[in-house]
């Protein structure tokens, strides 16, 4: 009677070493992760604004992982073509998104028919700034020196002030509709193709603002051919603190105003929780040092640590706020 039992008992065994025999690499890739290049897909073109965010902390952070970090160019839909490819990635650590408040946030509601959920097909790792915008305006096309004082000017002229944005959906867009939403102000909309056409429009007079980022209107702004009147986000900004945030102008509608635009890094789901933590700590690390830091808010940034579970929470508030702005202001691209 005891042939069978012990004959199962081997059998149970030689299927127990098996099944660990197959999840030791598995387990070991995870423990000794990373081992060899890291791919940060890029959904924007070389020299953007993103781009120069991420080239930023390039360096420093393949010192932390001891491994090489290479950006991969796939510029197109708005950052959609990125974060497609990195939805469908193999989850391993070795393919991340470098995301932002749109590919990971308005998009969704913009674009109708993305073939990725920004939310349930990645995993966030980790923010890295929040980008602050800033009401600009040319003096000379409405000489206005406060933010209550725009209001008034363009209440009492529906439909004559056209505003600037990067394009149609933009941040810069999303944030004016935002803005003209919540305080009742009819203005036209003028979208061009970046940030370099559309501050030149103000600059020159062809529209009389735009809610563009600091580090953008920085020099127009020191070389006094345009005038701020509020920062977007809900703290003030180092780079030009004597500017107010709209947030605290008091004007109805205005409270709790913060328009900022984070950019961070995404994994795709099923990406093993402890290689995340790895990720946000190198992260973390990286944006901490001192030079990291002053050069980042030396352009108008504010640096944002948050732990993956905290990040998780930023972005699904965000897809929710940009889902009822561009309902509210009737925005979509498709």
């Amino acid at each position: 009677m005891t042939a069978p039992s012990s004959g199962r008992t081997r059998r149970f065994l030689a299927i127990a070493a098996l099944a660990l025999s197959s999840a030791a690499p598995a387990a070991f890739a995870q423990a000794d992760w990373p081992h060899q290049p890291i791919m940060l897909i890029m959904g924007f073109p070389a020299g953007s604004g993103v781009d120069v965010v991420a080239r930023t902390i390039q360096e420093p952070l393949q010192r932390k992982l001891g491994q090489p970090v290479v950006i991969d160019y796939r510029a197109g839909a708005a950052g959609n073509i990125a974060s497609e490819y990195v939805a469908h990635a193999k989850p391993d650590g070795y393919t991340l998104s470098f995301g932002t408040a749109a590919t990971h946030g308005s998009n969704a509601a913009l674009y109708k028919k993305l073939p990725f959920d920004v939310e349930a097909d990645f995993v966030p790792v980790a923010p890295v700034l929040d980008v602050s915008n800033v009401l600009t305006i040319n003096p000379d096309v409405i000489n206005v020196k406060t933010l209550k004082e725009f209001v008034d000017v363009v209440k009492a002229n529906p439909g004559k002030y056209n505003y600037a944005s990067t394009g149609n959906g933009a941040g810069t867009h999303m944030a004016f509709a935002e803005f003209n939403s919540r305080l009742g102000l009819d203005m036209v909309h003028v979208p061009y193709k970046g940030g370099p056409e559309a501050i030149t429009s103000v600059v020159r007079g062809e529209t009389c603002c735009i809610m563009n980022q600091v580090q953008t209107v920085l020099p127009q702004y020191k070389a006094g051919k345009v005038r701020l009147l509020g920062v977007t986000t809900a703290t003030p900004v180092a780079a030009v603190k004597e500017v107010p945030t709209i947030a605290s102008s008091g004007i109805p509608g205005t409270k709790g105003f913060d328009s900022s635009i984070w950019f961070g890094v995404f994994a795709p789901k099923g990406t093993d929780p402890r290689i995340v933590e790895k990720l946000n700590a190198a992260i973390q690390s990286v944006m901490e040092q001192p030079d990291i830091r002053e050069k980042f808010e030396s352009q108008g940034n504010t640096i944002r640590i948050e732990s993956p579970a905290q990040f998780k929470q930023t972005v699904h508030a965000n897809r929710v706020k940009w889902a009822e702005v561009a309902k509210t202001a009737n925005i979509s691209i498709d």
